[in-house]
């Protein structure tokens, strides 16, 4: 017996101020918003996420600096 196919497109809903919208049922100007926010909400998280590393590296090398320093300071005595 074959499985029956549905044919019917699967919903995409968002939720926006706790009120549930179906993305299909949006005009097209709607839809392309939708796709700024996500995109801006990527850009977003790979902003962080490139400042964590930034951080990271800064870091280090604010240690280097602090061995360079305390390594003239040993010479120097």
């Amino acid at each position: 017996m074959a499985k029956k196919e549905n044919n019917k497109k699967q919903s995409a809903m968002i939720n926006l101020d706790g009120k549930d919208y179906d993305v299909n049922d949006m005009t097209d100007n709607q839809k392309v918003i939708i796709n700024h926010i996500q995109d801006l909400t990527r850009k977003m998280e790979t902003t962080q996420f490139n400042l964590q590393q930034m951080q990271v590296g800064k870091d280090a090398f604010v240690g280097l600096l602090k061995t360079e320093l305390i390594k003239d300071e040993d010479t120097d005595k």
